[in-house]
């Protein structure tokens, strides 16, 4: 009579293992993803900022690459220093140089001495890994940086 006792005991807590296994995987896996995704995000951001700095660092004093005007130059630079996060036309497309008046803030086309220039990267789509709460929506980075510029060489400032 013990015995018969302990099989059927047994057999109904066979598949509870599983069960246990199920409840645990699933939220453990779903915080693996979000540490995942906010880590990703934040490395993301990191680096494009940085990638925008050096743009500011570039354009300040004024250099330019060999065939490209100024603003190409800056680009190019951004997207040299984007660990290849803004590559190709898409890339370049985010990105964006403004001159600003030093006086008024007013945007302007001109890249004279003295003015403040503005890179930024707008619109940069970040899709999740493991989208918690059933939403796709991707997250939109953005970043900018600025800075006064240098005197231009020689009293002449490159072709935008």
């Amino acid at each position: 009579m013990g015995m018969t006792k302990q099989i059927s005991k047994r057999g109904r807590e066979r598949g509870s293992q599983v069960v246990e296994f199920g409840l645990v995987c699933v939220p453990f896996f779903a915080f693996m993803l979000l540490i995942l995704d906010i880590s990703w995000t934040v490395f993301n951001k990191a680096a494009l900022q940085h990638a925008v700095r050096e743009g500011v660092r570039y354009a300040v004093t004024y250099q330019t690459m060999t065939g490209l005007g100024q603003d190409a130059s800056i680009k190019s630079v951004v997207q040299q220093n984007a660990m290849g996060i803004l590559q190709g036309s898409t890339g370049t497309s985010l990105i964006s140089v403004q001159y600003y008046t030093p006086d008024t803030l007013t945007a302007t086309n001109s890249n004279a001495a003295g003015n403040i220039v503005s890179v930024s990267v707008t619109g940069y789509s970040l899709s999740p890994m493991g989208p918690l709460l059933h939403s796709n929506t991707p997250l939109i980075l953005s970043v900018s940086s600025s800075d006064r510029t240098e005197g231009c060489p020689l009293g002449i400032c490159p072709i935008r």
